[in-house]
Protein backbone atom coordinates (compact mmCIF):
# COMPACT_ATOMS: atom_id res chain seq x y z
CA UNK A 1 0.00 0.00 0.00
CA UNK A 2 2.99 2.32 0.82
CA UNK A 3 4.70 1.63 -2.49
CA UNK A 4 1.40 2.22 -4.24
CA UNK A 5 0.96 5.39 -2.25
CA UNK A 6 5.24 6.79 -3.38
CA UNK A 7 4.16 5.46 -7.23
CA UNK A 8 1.09 7.73 -7.00
CA UNK A 9 2.91 10.87 -5.40
CA UNK A 10 6.13 10.23 -7.96
CA UNK A 11 3.59 10.43 -11.52
CA UNK A 12 1.82 12.94 -9.91
CA UNK A 13 5.47 15.04 -9.43
CA UNK A 14 6.55 14.03 -12.74
CA UNK A 15 3.01 15.50 -14.45
CA UNK A 16 2.91 18.71 -12.49
CA UNK A 17 6.95 19.36 -13.55
CA UNK A 18 6.28 18.88 -17.45
CA UNK A 19 3.27 21.06 -16.98
CA UNK A 20 5.18 23.24 -15.73
CA UNK A 21 7.61 23.70 -18.65
CA UNK A 22 5.25 23.45 -21.34
CA UNK A 23 3.21 26.51 -19.34
CA UNK A 24 6.39 28.09 -18.92
CA UNK A 25 7.58 28.05 -22.52
CA UNK A 26 3.92 29.09 -23.80
CA UNK A 27 4.72 32.18 -21.09
CA UNK A 28 8.22 33.04 -22.39
CA UNK A 29 7.30 32.64 -27.12
CA UNK A 30 4.50 34.96 -25.94
CA UNK A 31 6.09 37.20 -24.28
CA UNK A 32 9.27 37.34 -26.91
CA UNK A 33 6.20 37.24 -29.92
CA UNK A 34 4.44 40.32 -28.50
CA UNK A 35 5.00 43.95 -28.12
CA UNK A 36 7.18 44.91 -24.89
CA UNK A 37 4.95 45.48 -21.89
CA UNK A 38 6.12 48.84 -21.63
CA UNK A 39 4.64 49.41 -25.16
CA UNK A 40 2.64 52.88 -25.82
CA UNK A 41 -1.30 52.04 -25.73
CA UNK A 42 -2.76 52.45 -28.83
CA UNK A 43 -4.23 55.98 -30.08
CA UNK A 44 -7.54 55.38 -29.59
CA UNK A 45 -10.65 58.20 -29.81
CA UNK A 46 -14.50 57.61 -30.14
CA UNK A 47 -14.88 60.56 -32.43
CA UNK A 48 -16.13 58.89 -35.66
CA UNK A 49 -19.08 58.19 -35.23
CA UNK A 50 -20.14 61.89 -34.45
CA UNK A 51 -17.92 62.98 -36.72
CA UNK A 52 -20.21 61.21 -39.25
CA UNK A 53 -23.35 61.72 -37.61
CA UNK A 54 -22.53 65.82 -37.67
CA UNK A 55 -21.75 65.57 -41.72
CA UNK A 56 -24.48 63.80 -42.75
CA UNK A 57 -26.72 66.25 -40.78
CA UNK A 58 -25.37 69.33 -42.71
CA UNK A 59 -25.37 67.85 -45.66
CA UNK A 60 -28.74 67.06 -45.68
CA UNK A 61 -30.15 70.54 -44.26
CA UNK A 62 -27.79 72.81 -46.46
CA UNK A 63 -25.07 75.11 -46.06
CA UNK A 64 -27.62 78.27 -45.74
CA UNK A 65 -29.53 76.74 -42.53
CA UNK A 66 -26.70 75.07 -41.01
CA UNK A 67 -23.05 76.50 -39.85
CA UNK A 68 -20.65 73.47 -39.67
CA UNK A 69 -20.13 70.67 -36.71
CA UNK A 70 -18.06 69.47 -34.53
CA UNK A 71 -17.38 66.79 -31.56
CA UNK A 72 -18.61 68.11 -28.40
CA UNK A 73 -16.90 67.24 -25.12
CA UNK A 74 -19.31 65.04 -24.23
CA UNK A 75 -18.60 62.69 -27.23
CA UNK A 76 -22.21 63.57 -28.98
CA UNK A 77 -22.00 66.00 -32.67
CA UNK A 78 -22.79 69.17 -32.22
CA UNK A 79 -24.34 71.15 -35.42
CA UNK A 80 -24.70 74.94 -35.74
CA UNK A 81 -27.88 76.39 -37.13
CA UNK A 82 -29.57 79.66 -37.81
CA UNK A 83 -32.98 79.40 -37.02
CA UNK A 84 -35.19 76.98 -34.57
CA UNK A 85 -36.81 75.25 -36.74
CA UNK A 86 -33.62 73.60 -38.33
CA UNK A 87 -32.00 73.20 -34.46
CA UNK A 88 -35.65 71.03 -33.88
CA UNK A 89 -34.10 68.91 -37.25
CA UNK A 90 -30.80 68.49 -35.13
CA UNK A 91 -32.32 67.54 -31.73
CA UNK A 92 -34.97 65.07 -33.52
CA UNK A 93 -31.89 63.28 -35.16
CA UNK A 94 -29.86 62.77 -31.36
CA UNK A 95 -27.55 65.49 -31.92
CA UNK A 96 -27.12 69.14 -29.81
CA UNK A 97 -28.21 72.11 -31.95
CA UNK A 98 -26.51 75.49 -31.47
CA UNK A 99 -28.13 78.70 -32.65
CA UNK A 100 -25.76 81.29 -34.38
CA UNK A 101 -26.11 84.43 -36.37
CA UNK A 102 -24.32 83.61 -40.11
CA UNK A 103 -24.28 80.64 -42.07
CA UNK A 104 -21.42 78.70 -43.70
CA UNK A 105 -22.77 80.50 -46.84
CA UNK A 106 -21.78 84.01 -45.20
CA UNK A 107 -18.47 82.69 -43.92
CA UNK A 108 -17.32 80.92 -46.62
CA UNK A 109 -18.34 84.28 -48.75
CA UNK A 110 -16.21 86.17 -45.70
CA UNK A 111 -13.22 83.51 -46.49
CA UNK A 112 -13.13 84.18 -50.58
CA UNK A 113 -13.22 88.09 -49.81
CA UNK A 114 -10.02 87.66 -48.10
CA UNK A 115 -8.67 85.48 -50.33
CA UNK A 116 -9.14 87.87 -53.24
CA UNK A 117 -7.17 90.86 -51.05
CA UNK A 118 -4.05 91.40 -51.71
CA UNK A 119 -1.27 88.41 -50.03
CA UNK A 120 0.43 88.90 -46.63
CA UNK A 121 2.72 86.55 -46.13
CA UNK A 122 2.59 85.37 -42.85
CA UNK A 123 -1.36 85.30 -42.44
CA UNK A 124 -3.53 82.55 -41.91
CA UNK A 125 -7.57 82.19 -41.56
CA UNK A 126 -10.04 79.78 -41.24
CA UNK A 127 -13.59 79.06 -40.14
CA UNK A 128 -14.14 79.24 -36.37
CA UNK A 129 -17.55 76.73 -36.02
CA UNK A 130 -17.59 77.34 -32.75
CA UNK A 131 -17.48 81.17 -32.36
CA UNK A 132 -19.48 81.03 -35.55
CA UNK A 133 -16.51 83.65 -36.98
CA UNK A 134 -13.51 83.76 -39.03
CA UNK A 135 -10.68 84.18 -37.60
CA UNK A 136 -7.69 85.66 -39.12
CA UNK A 137 -4.20 85.41 -37.87
CA UNK A 138 -1.09 87.36 -38.29
CA UNK A 139 2.34 85.71 -37.38
CA UNK A 140 5.40 88.26 -36.11
CA UNK A 141 6.72 88.77 -39.44
CA UNK A 142 3.42 90.53 -40.85
CA UNK A 143 4.40 94.43 -40.43
CA UNK A 144 1.88 96.88 -39.11
CA UNK A 145 0.72 98.16 -42.33
CA UNK A 146 -0.17 95.12 -43.74
CA UNK A 147 -2.08 93.86 -40.44
CA UNK A 148 -3.95 97.46 -40.64
CA UNK A 149 -4.96 96.93 -44.22
CA UNK A 150 -5.82 93.90 -43.77
CA UNK A 151 -8.30 94.66 -40.58
CA UNK A 152 -9.61 97.31 -43.00
CA UNK A 153 -10.68 93.99 -45.81
CA UNK A 154 -11.94 92.25 -41.80
CA UNK A 155 -14.23 95.35 -41.50
CA UNK A 156 -15.42 95.90 -44.75
CA UNK A 157 -16.34 92.01 -44.21
CA UNK A 158 -18.23 92.32 -41.09
CA UNK A 159 -18.51 91.87 -37.39
CA UNK A 160 -17.78 88.24 -37.64
CA UNK A 161 -14.24 88.38 -38.78
CA UNK A 162 -11.61 88.11 -36.16
CA UNK A 163 -8.75 89.35 -35.83
CA UNK A 164 -5.41 87.78 -34.07
CA UNK A 165 -1.56 88.46 -33.77
CA UNK A 166 0.42 85.23 -32.63
CA UNK A 167 4.06 85.18 -31.78
CA UNK A 168 5.61 82.33 -33.62
CA UNK A 169 6.30 82.46 -37.41
CA UNK A 170 3.94 80.35 -39.95
CA UNK A 171 6.16 78.53 -42.24
CA UNK A 172 6.32 74.88 -43.63
CA UNK A 173 8.06 72.27 -41.33
CA UNK A 174 11.08 71.00 -43.90
CA UNK A 175 14.38 70.61 -41.75
CA UNK A 176 7.14 59.29 -39.04
CA UNK A 177 6.65 59.12 -39.88
CA UNK A 178 10.30 57.77 -40.47
CA UNK A 179 12.97 60.42 -41.25
CA UNK A 180 13.80 60.81 -45.53
CA UNK A 181 16.58 63.34 -46.58
CA UNK A 182 17.71 64.60 -49.85
CA UNK A 183 19.58 67.53 -50.89
CA UNK A 184 16.50 69.72 -50.04
CA UNK A 185 16.74 68.42 -46.46
CA UNK A 186 14.68 66.40 -43.89
CA UNK A 187 11.10 65.22 -43.92
CA UNK A 188 8.72 62.66 -42.80
CA UNK A 189 7.35 59.89 -44.43
CA UNK A 190 3.55 59.65 -44.50
CA UNK A 191 1.39 57.05 -45.21
CA UNK A 192 2.03 54.52 -48.38
CA UNK A 193 0.06 54.34 -51.22
CA UNK A 194 -0.57 52.48 -54.37
CA UNK A 195 -1.30 52.89 -58.11
CA UNK A 196 -2.11 49.24 -58.64
CA UNK A 197 1.31 48.67 -59.56
CA UNK A 198 3.94 50.44 -58.00
CA UNK A 199 3.75 51.62 -54.18
CA UNK A 200 4.91 55.02 -53.57
CA UNK A 201 5.16 57.51 -50.40
CA UNK A 202 2.80 60.42 -49.89
CA UNK A 203 4.05 62.89 -48.07
CA UNK A 204 4.34 67.16 -48.10
CA UNK A 205 4.87 68.78 -50.92
CA UNK A 206 6.87 71.08 -50.02
CA UNK A 207 9.58 68.96 -49.10
CA UNK A 208 11.01 68.61 -52.49
CA UNK A 209 10.10 69.53 -55.99
CA UNK A 210 9.51 66.28 -58.77
CA UNK A 211 12.69 64.67 -59.62
CA UNK A 212 13.83 64.86 -55.53
CA UNK A 213 15.70 61.99 -54.78
CA UNK A 214 15.16 60.24 -51.19
CA UNK A 215 17.65 58.43 -48.77
CA UNK A 216 16.96 56.97 -45.45
CA UNK A 217 20.13 58.03 -44.26
CA UNK A 218 22.63 60.34 -44.14
CA UNK A 219 25.32 59.06 -45.80
CA UNK A 220 23.62 58.74 -48.70
CA UNK A 221 23.87 54.56 -48.80
CA UNK A 222 20.21 53.27 -48.72
CA UNK A 223 18.19 55.16 -51.29
CA UNK A 224 14.25 55.12 -50.61
CA UNK A 225 13.16 56.84 -54.15
CA UNK A 226 12.40 59.98 -56.20
CA UNK A 227 9.51 62.21 -56.24
CA UNK A 228 7.52 61.95 -59.13
CA UNK A 229 4.77 64.06 -58.42
CA UNK A 230 2.80 66.52 -56.39
CA UNK A 231 1.50 70.31 -55.45
CA UNK A 232 3.14 73.18 -54.05
CA UNK A 233 1.95 76.15 -53.54
CA UNK A 234 -1.82 75.53 -53.98
CA UNK A 235 -1.65 72.37 -52.14
CA UNK A 236 0.58 70.65 -50.25
CA UNK A 237 1.22 66.49 -51.19
CA UNK A 238 4.02 64.92 -53.65
CA UNK A 239 4.41 61.34 -54.44
CA UNK A 240 7.80 59.63 -53.75
CA UNK A 241 7.95 56.49 -55.83
CA UNK A 242 9.92 53.83 -54.03
CA UNK A 243 13.19 52.78 -55.81
CA UNK A 244 12.58 48.90 -55.58
CA UNK A 245 8.86 49.50 -57.05
CA UNK A 246 7.58 48.18 -53.38
CA UNK A 247 6.73 49.64 -49.73
CA UNK A 248 7.82 45.99 -47.98
CA UNK A 249 6.38 44.52 -45.06
CA UNK A 250 4.24 46.37 -43.07
CA UNK A 251 3.55 49.26 -45.47
CA UNK A 252 0.39 49.64 -43.57
CA UNK A 253 2.35 50.73 -40.18
CA UNK A 254 3.12 54.32 -39.54
CA UNK A 255 5.47 54.88 -36.94
CA UNK A 256 4.89 56.00 -33.50
CA UNK A 257 8.66 55.77 -32.00
CA UNK A 258 10.33 53.52 -29.63
CA UNK A 259 9.97 50.96 -32.80
CA UNK A 260 6.42 50.99 -32.67
CA UNK A 261 3.45 51.84 -35.08
CA UNK A 262 -0.13 51.73 -35.52
CA UNK A 263 -1.74 49.88 -38.22
CA UNK A 264 -3.77 52.19 -40.62
CA UNK A 265 -7.07 50.14 -41.95
CA UNK A 266 -8.74 53.32 -44.10
CA UNK A 267 -8.50 56.87 -45.23
CA UNK A 268 -11.54 59.34 -44.01
CA UNK A 269 -11.98 63.53 -43.12
CA UNK A 270 -11.59 64.86 -39.68
CA UNK A 271 -14.56 66.49 -37.40
CA UNK A 272 -13.80 69.54 -35.59
CA UNK A 273 -12.90 69.20 -31.64
CA UNK A 274 -12.08 65.25 -33.05
CA UNK A 275 -8.74 63.72 -30.72
CA UNK A 276 -6.13 63.30 -33.60
CA UNK A 277 -2.48 62.05 -33.21
CA UNK A 278 0.31 63.03 -35.04
CA UNK A 279 3.92 61.15 -36.04
CA UNK A 280 7.07 62.87 -37.41
CA UNK A 281 10.61 62.31 -37.23
CA UNK A 282 11.70 65.34 -35.53
CA UNK A 283 9.22 65.34 -32.31
CA UNK A 284 7.60 62.20 -32.35
CA UNK A 285 4.37 61.03 -31.28
CA UNK A 286 1.95 64.08 -30.42
CA UNK A 287 -1.58 64.37 -29.73
CA UNK A 288 -4.12 67.54 -29.76
CA UNK A 289 -7.42 68.21 -31.46
CA UNK A 290 -8.89 69.86 -34.88
CA UNK A 291 -9.66 73.58 -34.41
CA UNK A 292 -10.84 74.30 -37.90
CA UNK A 293 -11.02 73.39 -41.34
CA UNK A 294 -10.86 75.23 -44.81
CA UNK A 295 -8.12 76.82 -43.75
CA UNK A 296 -5.34 78.88 -45.67
CA UNK A 297 -2.31 79.97 -44.97
CA UNK A 298 0.68 82.32 -46.27
CA UNK A 299 3.49 80.42 -46.42
CA UNK A 300 7.16 82.68 -47.94
CA UNK A 301 6.74 80.06 -50.59
CA UNK A 302 2.93 80.70 -51.26
CA UNK A 303 -0.84 80.24 -50.49
CA UNK A 304 -2.23 77.25 -49.75
CA UNK A 305 -6.00 76.69 -49.12
CA UNK A 306 -8.50 73.60 -47.89
CA UNK A 307 -6.12 72.67 -44.91
CA UNK A 308 -7.13 70.96 -41.26
CA UNK A 309 -6.08 73.51 -38.58
CA UNK A 310 -5.23 71.37 -34.99
CA UNK A 311 -3.77 72.12 -32.03
CA UNK A 312 -1.10 69.40 -32.19
CA UNK A 313 2.76 70.75 -32.09
CA UNK A 314 5.15 70.21 -35.00
CA UNK A 315 8.60 71.12 -35.56
CA UNK A 316 11.13 71.08 -38.58
CA UNK A 317 11.44 67.80 -40.15
CA UNK A 318 7.99 66.88 -38.59
CA UNK A 319 6.71 68.10 -42.68
CA UNK A 320 4.83 65.42 -44.40
CA UNK A 321 4.58 62.80 -41.69
CA UNK A 322 1.08 61.50 -40.91
CA UNK A 323 -2.23 62.44 -39.04
CA UNK A 324 -4.61 59.71 -37.42
CA UNK A 325 -6.97 59.05 -35.72
CA UNK A 326 -8.55 55.23 -34.90
CA UNK A 327 -6.38 53.80 -37.10
CA UNK A 328 -7.72 56.21 -40.24
CA UNK A 329 -5.38 58.41 -42.19
CA UNK A 330 -6.47 62.21 -42.06
CA UNK A 331 -3.94 64.48 -43.64
CA UNK A 332 -0.10 65.03 -43.93
CA UNK A 333 1.54 67.91 -41.75
CA UNK A 334 2.31 70.83 -43.95
CA UNK A 335 3.27 73.57 -41.83
CA UNK A 336 2.53 76.11 -38.58
CA UNK A 337 4.10 78.13 -36.18
CA UNK A 338 5.35 77.38 -32.65
CA UNK A 339 7.13 74.54 -31.43
CA UNK A 340 6.00 70.92 -28.47
CA UNK A 341 7.58 72.87 -25.94
CA UNK A 342 5.76 75.99 -26.42
CA UNK A 343 2.85 74.98 -28.50
CA UNK A 344 1.59 76.26 -31.57
CA UNK A 345 -0.55 75.34 -34.54
CA UNK A 346 -0.49 73.09 -37.33
CA UNK A 347 -1.68 72.48 -40.57
CA UNK A 348 -2.24 69.64 -42.09
CA UNK A 349 -2.85 68.76 -46.45
CA UNK A 350 -6.24 66.62 -46.23
CA UNK A 351 -5.52 63.26 -47.60
CA UNK A 352 -8.62 62.36 -49.41
CA UNK A 353 -8.24 65.48 -51.96
CA UNK A 354 -4.30 64.30 -52.23
CA UNK A 355 -5.06 60.95 -53.22
CA UNK A 356 -7.53 61.64 -55.62
CA UNK A 357 -5.34 64.43 -57.71
CA UNK A 358 -2.38 61.86 -57.28
CA UNK A 359 -4.51 58.69 -58.45
CA UNK A 360 -3.61 56.55 -55.61
CA UNK A 361 -5.07 54.62 -52.92
CA UNK A 362 -3.95 53.81 -49.12
CA UNK A 363 -2.22 50.59 -48.62
CA UNK A 364 -4.08 48.94 -45.60
CA UNK A 365 -3.98 46.31 -42.96
CA UNK A 366 -4.53 42.89 -43.76
CA UNK A 367 -2.50 43.13 -46.97
CA UNK A 368 -0.38 39.51 -48.03
CA UNK A 369 1.99 41.94 -50.64
CA UNK A 370 1.71 45.66 -50.16
CA UNK A 371 1.61 46.37 -53.99
CA UNK A 372 -1.11 43.56 -54.58
CA UNK A 373 -3.75 43.64 -51.03
CA UNK A 374 -6.37 45.40 -51.01
CA UNK A 375 -6.55 49.47 -51.04
CA UNK A 376 -9.07 51.75 -48.89
CA UNK A 377 -10.73 55.17 -50.07
CA UNK A 378 -13.06 55.28 -46.58
CA UNK A 379 -12.98 53.95 -43.43
CA UNK A 380 -12.53 50.41 -42.68
CA UNK A 381 -15.29 49.16 -40.04
CA UNK A 382 -12.51 46.30 -39.02
CA UNK A 383 -9.83 44.37 -40.14
CA UNK A 384 -8.85 42.16 -42.44
CA UNK A 385 -8.63 38.71 -40.96
CA UNK A 386 -5.43 37.78 -39.12
CA UNK A 387 -4.44 41.80 -39.19
CA UNK A 388 -4.77 43.96 -36.05
CA UNK A 389 -7.37 45.89 -35.05
CA UNK A 390 -7.57 49.63 -36.40
CA UNK A 391 -5.36 51.77 -34.35
CA UNK A 392 -3.64 48.71 -32.75
CA UNK A 393 -0.12 48.71 -32.31
CA UNK A 394 2.42 46.59 -34.31
CA UNK A 395 6.23 46.61 -34.48
CA UNK A 396 7.98 48.38 -37.20
CA UNK A 397 10.74 46.86 -38.75
CA UNK A 398 13.98 48.58 -38.96
CA UNK A 399 12.81 51.31 -36.99
CA UNK A 400 15.16 50.33 -33.40
CA UNK A 401 12.36 48.17 -31.82
CA UNK A 402 13.72 46.02 -29.08
CA UNK A 403 15.97 42.62 -30.00
CA UNK A 404 15.49 39.02 -29.02
CA UNK A 405 17.89 39.24 -26.36
CA UNK A 406 16.36 42.46 -24.94
CA UNK A 407 13.30 40.52 -24.53
CA UNK A 408 14.60 37.80 -23.11
CA UNK A 409 16.55 39.31 -19.99
CA UNK A 410 13.68 42.03 -19.50
CA UNK A 411 12.24 40.36 -15.98
CA UNK A 412 9.03 42.59 -17.28
CA UNK A 413 8.50 40.76 -19.91
CA UNK A 414 9.52 37.08 -19.80
CA UNK A 415 10.50 36.72 -16.25
CA UNK A 416 7.33 34.91 -15.16
CA UNK A 417 7.63 32.30 -17.54
CA UNK A 418 11.74 31.91 -16.82
CA UNK A 419 11.12 30.77 -13.31
CA UNK A 420 7.87 28.87 -13.81
CA UNK A 421 10.74 26.96 -16.57
CA UNK A 422 13.28 26.73 -13.81
CA UNK A 423 11.20 25.99 -11.35
CA UNK A 424 9.73 22.65 -13.37
CA UNK A 425 12.94 21.81 -14.54
CA UNK A 426 14.19 21.30 -10.88
CA UNK A 427 10.78 19.85 -9.82
CA UNK A 428 11.37 17.24 -12.83
CA UNK A 429 15.48 16.27 -11.85
CA UNK A 430 14.00 16.33 -8.20
CA UNK A 431 11.48 13.68 -8.88
CA UNK A 432 13.99 11.36 -11.26
CA UNK A 433 16.87 11.44 -8.42
CA UNK A 434 14.16 10.28 -5.84
CA UNK A 435 13.00 7.84 -7.81
CA UNK A 436 16.76 6.87 -8.45
CA UNK A 437 17.59 6.71 -4.51
CA UNK A 438 14.69 4.88 -3.92
CA UNK A 439 15.85 2.25 -7.01
CA UNK A 440 19.04 2.14 -5.50
CA UNK A 441 17.81 1.67 -1.55
CA UNK A 442 15.69 -1.09 -2.72
CA UNK A 443 18.62 -2.80 -4.58
CA UNK A 444 20.55 -2.94 -1.57
CA UNK A 445 18.03 -3.95 0.97
CA UNK A 446 17.00 -7.05 -1.83
CA UNK A 447 20.73 -7.68 -2.13
CA UNK A 448 21.60 -8.26 1.86
CA UNK A 449 18.72 -10.36 2.16
CA UNK A 450 19.62 -12.77 0.06
CA UNK A 451 23.42 -12.62 0.98
CA UNK A 452 22.12 -12.81 4.77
Amino acid sequence: MRHARRRIVRRAARLAAVGGLLIGGTMVTRAVASEPADAPAAPHTLARSASGAGAGLVERLGSERTAGHWVGDDGRPVVAVTDEETAGSVRRAGATAKLVRHSMSELRSAASALRAAPRVTGTAWALDYRSNEVLVRGDSTVSGSDWSRLTGVAEDIGGFVRMERVRGTFTTRLNGAQPILSTAGRCSAGFNVTDGTDDFILTAGHCGPTGSVWFGDDKGDREVGKTVSGSFPGDDFSLVEYAGGKAGDSADVVAVGDGKGVRITGVGEPAVGQRVFRSGSTSGLRDGRVTALDATVNYPEGTVTGLIETDVCAEPGDSGGPMFSEGVALGVTSGGDGDCDKGGTTFFQPLPEAMEALGVQLIVAGQEDAGQGAAASSPAPGAAPGAAAPGATASVPGAGGQTLLARLTDRRNVGPGLLVVAGSLVALVATRWIRAEHDRKAYRQQYSATWG
